[in-house]
């Protein structure tokens, strides 16, 4: 999986296309066309996740204590 800084460039890339009305995007040597703007705001939202997911760490254990107040 990219480092959230890779992925950050990709969407940086994503984005410049989008607003400029263009459906074909080149980095790291790779060049991609998207059809639709649909496929590129799924894209978007695609890479918005995965950097969210890099970015913030997962609970995975809930620990509670209680008592009587005794």
């Amino acid at each position: 999986m990219a480092d959230a800084a890779q992925l950050t460039a990709w969407r940086e890339a994503l984005l410049r296309a989008r607003y400029a009305g263009v459906r074909t995007v080149e980095y790291d040597g790779k060049r991609i066309s998207y059809a639709t703007d649909a496929e590129m705001a799924t894209a978007l939202a695609d890479l918005e996740r995965r950097i969210a997911s890099t970015e913030i760490p997962r609970i995975t254990q809930v620990r509670i204590n209680s008592s009587k107040g005794v």
